[in-house]
């Protein structure tokens, strides 16, 4: 009689507590027995509903989705009943079980956020209550089950995560708060987000085959994988955050536009300069130099290549020069592979240095590694007081060069 659709139930009992928990089952009708029929009663119209809705030949596509609608309304008050009715209390009396508890803390988590960010509480609540569900369900190794539940979960899910990145992407792309220090929270939410998204839900489509389209971006997602073991460090969780952009651009064009998409790569520019410049030990420095050079490379041609629309005709006539560069260094690449690496090399430095020179903050310890490296490439040539570049003198002092 009992469904145990929200809650884990350890398999180390030993024989006379499972009898006693049988007995329990039988005897005592328990608001945990009757709440877990209830939703299994409602899951099932769910995803009856949903399976009609989503026919492709259904000719009232209205009143179905209504009727889809009502259902998945009835199903979330079930799941939220079951929380309030048993975990809520189990807890409250300290009987509850680690799980049950971990499911409380989300719980109150979620709902934190209903005062002051409704709509991201609305959206996350919904989040919460399937993803506890979809854990009992794959506890309870009903394979047809687990199938046909996956369709819904998914297709709600990647609307639920949409709606959710949607709402940062307004946030950020708020121009009233321009310099609002919240701004850096909401950049850690989005990558959060978008973490959360390929650890529970591409990883699940991948697995099920649920749409052919994502095999292009398998190469990206087994990279993202290789970030997942052991503990990562600041440069470590940089390239991560780079490599959740460059899947995004791919899986949310809409609900993580272009504009915001840039800004976030932005903040990885930033944060890899400055971890440049903090960091002291050489090999290590140059370990993250060359992740900053491959973040470069990313933001150029994942994103600004793919921008329509500039500030200025000015900057669009200046990355026009830079692209046009950098497919002539291109062609270096299947004849002189090493003079393609310097030469692209070279180009990012070049044109990074012209973006943070007037910025306001201060850069001026990775202009001093840049130019040590152009001089190195001979790309800049150092005399006794000036660097000579490509016929134009940048006057600096001696200690800035060596």
């Amino acid at each position: 009689m009992e469904e145990r659709s929200l809650r884990i139930v350890g398999t180390d009992k030993n024989f006379f507590s499972k009898i006693t928990s049988t007995l329990t089952r039988i005897l005592i009708p328990t608001k945990i027995g009757i709440n877990g029929m209830l939703i299994s009663i409602k899951r099932n119209s769910l995803m009856k509903a949903f399976e009609n809705y989503t026919q492709e030949d259904n000719y009232d596509n209205n009143e179905l989705e209504k009727k889809y609608d009502s259902a998945y309304e009835a199903y979330l008050d079930s799941l939220d009943k079951y929380v309030m009715d048993s975990i809520y209390k189990k807890v409250k009396n300290g009987s509850a079980s680690e799980y049950e508890e971990e499911a409380m803390a989300r719980y109150y988590e979620v709902t934190s956020l209903k005062e002051n960010e409704y709509i991201e509480y609305k959206y996350r609540k919904q989040k919460y209550l399937l993803e506890l569900d979809y854990e009992g369900i794959k506890e309870s190794g009903k394979e047809k089950l687990i199938a046909r539940y996956n369709k819904f979960y998914i297709s709600k899910m990647d609307s639920l995560y949409k709606s959710i990145l949607k709402n940062y992407s307004i946030k950020v792309a708020d121009t009233t708060n321009k310099y609002d220090s919240a701004k850096e929270w909401i950049y850690t939410k989005i990558f959060h987000t978008l973490e959360d998204y390929i650890q529970n839900i591409l990883s699940l489509k991948l697995e099920t085959n649920y749409d052919e389209r994502l095999k292009d971006i398998e190469n990206d997602y087994e990279k993202y994988e290789s970030y997942t073991v052991g503990k990562l460090d600041t440069r470590d969780n940089i390239e991560k955050n780079m490599i959740l952009l460059g899947i995004s651009r791919k899986l949310f064009t809409h609900s993580l536009p272009l504009i915001v998409a840039e800004q976030c790569y932005e903040k990885l520019l930033k944060d890899a300069r400055t971890l440049v410049q903090d960091t002291k030990i050489a090999a290590k420095r140059e370990k993250v130099y060359g992740m900053l050079i491959n973040l470069i490379e990313d933001y150029n041609v994942k994103l600004l290549s793919t921008k329509v629309y500039w500030e200025t005709p000015k900057q669009r006539e200046e990355y026009k020069a830079f692209w046009n560069k950098y497919k002539e260094i291109s062609k270096l690449k299947d004849t002189d592979f090493v003079e393609y690496v310097k030469q692209k090399e070279i180009l990012f430095i070049k044109n990074d240095m012209k973006k943070i020179e007037n910025t306001k903050i201060d850069y001026s310890k990775i202009l001093k590694y840049y130019k040590r490296k152009l001089v190195d490439y001979g790309a800049m040539k150092e005399l006794k007081n000036s660097c000579k570049s490509e016929g134009n003198y940048i006057k600096v002092k001696k200690r800035e060069v060596a």
